[in-house]
């Protein structure tokens, strides 16, 4: 059997990188204020209850992308989603579920 694929998507700047290197123990993905900052997938092996798993970063989701950048990074997280087992969908805690995130989910 094969390690189950998780994928970490949502908005941008929800805590998605910073989520990954929680669960990975170490830093794979950078974290900033800044927006924008993870723009391909990053994967990271991880182990949950004595199970490998491969845990999967993407960049913010934008519904409407406005640049060329901005697609790619929407084709990176679609493509992370495709070949999940898992989603885990990541939302602000200080903002909680806004409009965007349900038209994301």
């Amino acid at each position: 059997m094969s390690e189950p694929v998780i994928a970490i998507v949502g908005r941008t700047n929800v805590g998605k990188s910073t989520l990954l290197n929680r669960l990975a123990g170490k830093r794979l993905a950078v974290v900033g204020d800044l927006p924008g900052i993870t723009r391909d997938r990053v994967f990271a092996s991880s182990s949950w209850q004595g199970r490998e798993l491969t845990l999967v970063d993407t960049g913010g989701w934008q519904i409407k992308p406005q640049s060329t950048l901005e697609q790619k990074v929407k084709q990176q997280a679609e493509a992370a989603i495709a070949q999940a087992d898992v989603i885990i969908f990541v939302v602000d805690g200080k903002d909680g579920v806004i409009a965007a995130d349900e038209e994301i989910a």
